[in-house]
């Protein structure tokens, strides 16, 4: 069986693929890589399938050694990266030989940095995922150093780079806000979201993206009432009993008893990966 060793950590290393979609209505999230435009990428540059599973390392610090030859490639932010203490790159495959170790350091700018093995992570999958869902513990066990990590069988060929590295991330963030369904419940809602800036609090997750700032003002006939739990999606900005918003990421819980007083884009969804605490972000409604 092919397989890489895990040497060493960062913060967090999680198996993640595109996820486990349709479940919902069983309580389970939907998961899978927060950034799944570096997942795709990395798969690429390996000769994978897109959908084929890869390691999420949030903040660095990882390193492996490989037990088979194979390619790797590394996609998100800008990091330095060394094999056997030669310095490689980003966003193009690397050959690892037997007994080759990948050190992955904390990337500039941004959080994540995606990992892809031609073959993919072949950890069983479960609901037909191998991805990580750290709200509900279906899938993997977080990777820890020590891990023998298997690998699947590659299908394609190491191809190269097909797309430029992702551009630093803003120190200024807007996303867009599709207001509703509970909107009503906010006292003149596009207006405070328009007015209002907010920063990413260091209690941000992979289930959500939790805001410091001002709280949005509830309107008068909604003042302290309760909410019936209700499904909510992917990017839902919730509100909270503190009015301060939270935007939920793929390991959200599929029901909320807060009023949600809109929904961002899943085309902006990616960038939310990616900012890190302190980001300012401002809420612009659309629709």
């Amino acid at each position: 069986m092919r397989t890489v060793t895990i040497v060493a950590t960062g913060p967090q290393v999680l198996v993640q693929d595109l996820g486990r979609p349709g479940f919902a209505h069983l309580g389970v999230p939907p998961s899978g890589a927060l950034d799944a435009p570096a997942l795709r990428l990395a798969n690429r540059l390996v000769g994978n399938a897109e959908s084929l599973a890869g390691l999420e390392i949030l903040l660095g610090g990882l390193r492996l050694r490989a037990e088979s030859p194979c390619f790797v490639a590394v996609t998100g932010p800008s990091a330095s990266i060394t094999v056997d203490g030669r310095q490689r790159g980003t966003h193009t495959p690397i050959h690892l030989s037997i007994g080759d170790e990948l050190t992955l350091a904390q990337p500039t700018d941004g959080l994540r940095n995606y990992l892809a093995v031609n073959g993919g992570v072949a950890v069983d999958a479960e609901l037909g995922s191998r991805s990580t869902d750290v709200l509900s513990g279906i899938g993997p066990a977080q990777v820890r150093a020590g891990d023998v990590v298997p690998l699947g069988e590659p299908r394609g060929i190491a191809a190269g780079a097909d797309q430029l590295a992702a551009s630093a991330l803003p120190a200024e963030l807007t996303l867009s806000v599709l207001l509703g369904p509970r909107e009503d419940w906010f006292d003149e809602p596009a207006a405070q979201l328009r007015a209002g800036t907010w920063r990413v609090s260091p209690e941000s997750n992979r289930i959500g993206l939790r805001l410091t700032g001002p709280a949005l003002r509830r309107a008068a006939p909604y003042a302290g009432l309760e909410l019936p739990s209700e499904p909510v999606v992917t990017g839902a900005v919730q509100v909270p009993a503190n009015g301060r918003p939270v935007v939920f990421l793929a390991d959200h819980p599929t029901t909320g008893g807060y009023p949600v007083v809109g929904v961002v884009p899943t085309s902006e969804l990616a960038t939310l990966a990616q900012v890190r605490p302190g980001t300012v972000v401002r809420l612009r409604p659309v629709g």
